[in-house]
């Protein structure tokens, strides 16, 4: 028996089919920093030769901005989120806004929460790669800081202590 697939049908395949992730995922799971409540939960997927990364972070300063970044080292064992190291940055470039020429790779546009201390967001990154090559951030700590990204202060943005703490696992 031969079916035929209606147009329809095939619009809502193809949909289906565009929806979903082209290439590899990873994600974090954000924890509070000894004496912070802040936690979340942080997705980066591959999609073509640009990443988008989508989450919620909760228990955020209301109506303020926090520095987010990809760290160097996947390690949250100290506590107070220290021991991922510097911003993630291969090509050894100065700290920057993530849209300017100069930045690291770990430069990630700030979180801003809401009324209720919550920061849901949605961004697609062309300097981040998740899987493979010199900027993959598989392996890596994310961190979401207490102050907003100056954007400007070297080399870390002047965002101030680190209030949740994540490694990015792929899958």
């Amino acid at each position: 028996m031969i079916r035929l697939i209606t147009p329809i049908t095939a619009a809502a395949l193809l949909a289906a089919c565009a929806a979903g992730p082209s290439g590899p995922v990873a994600s974090a799971q954000l924890a509070a920093t000894k004496g912070n409540a802040t936690s979340g939960q942080v997705q980066f997927s591959q999609k073509g030769d640009k990443v988008l990364v989508t989450g919620e972070v909760r228990g955020l300063k209301p109506n303020a901005e926090h520095g987010f970044h990809v760290h160097d080292k996947g390690d949250c064992s100290s506590g107070d989120g220290m021991s991922t190291g510097g911003h993630f940055n291969p090509d050894g470039k100065a700290h920057g806004a993530h849209h300017q020429a100069e930045h690291h790779v770990g430069d990630l546009p700030s979180l801003k929460a809401d009324a209720a201390g919550v920061a849901r967001f949605s961004f697609e990154l062309d300097t981040l790669s998740v899987g493979s090559g010199k900027a993959d951030v598989v392996g890596r700590g994310l961190i979401v800081h207490r102050d907003p990204d100056d954007y400007k202060t070297q080399p870390t943005g002047n965002s101030g202590p680190r209030l949740a703490c994540g490694v990015i696992t792929r899958g």
